[in-house]
Parts: C-alpha cells; structure tokens; sequence
C-alpha cells in the first residue's frame, strides 16, 4: 500500500496527518507513506523528526490585504501557482501512490486536485466545524470526505456523503487518570482547579483577563494551573505589580509552557482555553467543562464555529473576546462553576458523549479501504 498524504502550514493540519500515519504503520509496517508540503512551514521538521518520508512543493497562501508587502507576496503565490502543478505531477508520477489524502491548508489543494486528475483515489479531512475554502473546492471531487463536527457538511458540496471521523487525540491524554495526576501535582483530591491554556503561543486576552483575576484566587479552595505561552511573557512581570510574585504555590501554578499537558488536563475540573479543534478534541475526550475564548483573528472565525458546536449541546460556555470577555465576566463565570460542581460535571459529560476517541483508525480504515487493502 502507498499513500501520499498533504499536510501543512499549522500544526492543526500536521498532527492529525501525523497520527493517522502512525496507525497506519502499525497496521502495515511495510506500508509507502509519503508526506508533502512546504521547505518553509513546520512540516518539514516535524514530518522527518517523526520518521516519515518528505518532499517538497512550491506553494503559499495569499494575503488578504493591499498593503504593498501583501501585494507582492501575492503576486510571489501566483507566479509559484504556475508550476505546482508540474512539481505535483513529478512527485505522484515517480511514487504511485494508491491512494493520497489531505489533511487542509493551501498544501492540499495542488497535491489532491492533480492526484483526482491523475487517476489517483483521494480523500481529505477537515479539522474545523467551518470548513476552509481549500476543502470546500476539494470536497467536490474527493473520494472521501472526512469531518471532525458535522456542522462543516453544512458549508460544503461534497460529491459523497461525508464521515464523521473525529480528530486524532495523544493517547497519553485518553489514559491520564485525574486521581494520579492530582498526586503526582501534589493538588489536594478535593479542590476545584482551573486550568488556563492558550496554546503553546498564548492568548493575550485569556492571559491579561486570569492576571486580572488571580489575585482573587490566592489563598482560596481552589488551584489554578496557568501556562501563558511565548507571547504572555509579560504575565510574571504584571502579576508582580499585582502583587503576586511567587508563581509556584500550593494553589496557584503559573509557567510560560504546560509540559505535562495530560497530568493538568486530567487534574482539571474547568479549562479556559482558545478554540481551535485540536484543543476541542482534548476537552472533549477528557470530559472537561470548559470556558471558550475563541481567536477573532483566525480565517472565517472558524474557532466561534467550532466553539459554538459544544456550545450548543451544553457541553461548554463561550465567552467572545471582542463581545463579553472581561476579567470580571470571567471570574464570575469561574466563582459560578467551581462553587457547583454538579454543574460543571454535566458540561463536562456533554463534551464526552461528543468525543470521538478513536478518529485514527477511523481515519485509516477509510485510506485503506480507498487504497483496495
């Protein structure tokens, strides 16, 4: 079986490519499988440090601005549009693959279309409850479409009935125990604890609004774990002004990086956090009640849809950054849910029973049974 799989520009496209290839080499370790994307974007460290073969294509997105930067980079993209195609060709023609997948992103769009032209079985997946405009046109053609929400069939014209797949979640995260994680936290097994993420990055409107709030906490029956990513380094420094210079204490624990993600997830009764899907996906396969702040900056405002999905079956509450996010909204909404724990526990049973938990062989099954294995 050989599989070509395009995947790229965010780790949100990346992983799930990732995982699926990894079940399917333990499923056939004898299996072809090739990744392609881009010299310039993650992949092209993240695809080879996870032992899978690489290559490469010419391809970028466009900007949408007329600024004089955003014009010529545009300009840059359509010139690289010219010869996509050809690169796309070369690589399909030399590694006859049986089946190519693609997981979104600009990447996709060349390597799927030119293998439909080919001959070629494709598929791809969308990670998003609203569907990006790449996998909307692919989803045209496609052999097989595979969704993490089913809200995405929505927008979408696909020529088959699409699959609810799920995304892939860290198999640590599916078998993290809370009551192990909280001793080897050194928390106490009966108080509320906050988790407060916003990606390896941050979110400046989460971290400014749990600076705001956290001097409340100290001190109180609750622990709050807060990682404020490479962009909230400015979180010791304004905690500090607060008065909180200690940021390692019994009840409140603040670092730039969550290494230990699955132990604070599962130690977790309520989690505040971004959007996006891979962190929904989290949420939900660990049943946590959680507080969404999605990213108004993001194509489509797709982290509101993805976010709204949850919403709408009472498996989370959302605060929107540019609407009602305020610090004091926020510790309202905190103060409300810890003090009943039957309320955050339905929230966070709603978001299980939404979970899909085993979307890799999902996932693989479908390029397998497209590959005729």
């Amino acid at each position: 079986m050989r599989v070509l799989i395009a995947a790229g520009g965010t780790g949100g496209h990346i992983n799930p490519a990732l995982s699926a290839a990894q079940e399917l080499r333990s499923r056939y370790p004898d299996a072809a499988i090739l990744f392609v994307g881009t010299k310039e974007k993650m992949e092209a460290t993240l695809v080879p440090k996870a032992g899978f073969d690489f290559a490469s294509i010419s391809i970028s997105g466009f900007y949408r601005t007329f600024s004089p930067e955003g014009i010529v980079h545009n300009l840059r993209t359509l010139w690289k549009l010219l010869f996509v195609t050809g690169q796309c060709k070369k690589i399909i023609k030399d590694f006859k693959p049986d089946v190519t997948v693609g997981f979104g992103g600009y990447v996709s769009g060349p390597v799927v279309r030119t293998a439909h032209k080919m001959g070629v079985k494709t598929a791809i997946h969308e990670q998003n409850a609203f569907p990006g405009k790449t996998n909307i046109a692919l989803s045209k053609y496609a052999d097989a479409v595979m969704l993490t929400s089913g809200r995405a069939e929505e927008r979408m014209k696909p020529r088959v009935k699409p699959v609810i797949t799920g995304l892939p979640v860290r198999a640590e995260l599916l078998t993290a125990d809370r009551a192990e994680a909280r001793k080897a936290l050194n928390i106490d097994p009966d108080i509320p604890v906050v988790l407060a993420t916003g990606g390896s990055l941050g979110a400046e409107s989460i971290n400014r609004s749990m600076c705001e709030i956290e001097p409340h906490f100290v001190g109180k029956n609750v622990c709050i774990i807060h990682g404020y990513g490479e962009l909230g380094r400015f979180v010791p420094e304004l905690l500090a002004e607060k008065g909180i210079t200690e940021l390692q204490t019994k009840n409140l624990r603040v670092s730039e990086y969550i290494y230990n993600m699955a132990q604070c997830m599962a130690a977790a009764d309520l989690v505040i956090s971004r959007a996006g899907a891979s962190s929904l996906a989290e949420i939900q396969a660990m049943g946590k009640a959680s507080v969404l702040v999605p990213s108004p900056y993001v194509t489509e405002n797709h982290q509101y849809h993805n976010a709204m999905a949850l919403v709408e079956n009472n498996a989370a509450l959302i605060l929107e950054e540019k609407k009602d996010l305020t610090p004091a909204k926020l510790q309202e909404i905190i103060e409300e849910l810890i003090a009943d724990p039957e309320k955050y526990k339905a929230i966070g049973l709603n978001a299980r029973n939404m979970a899909v938990t085993d979307a890799q062989r999902r996932i693989c099954d479908i390029i397998v049974s497209l590959a005729g294995n």
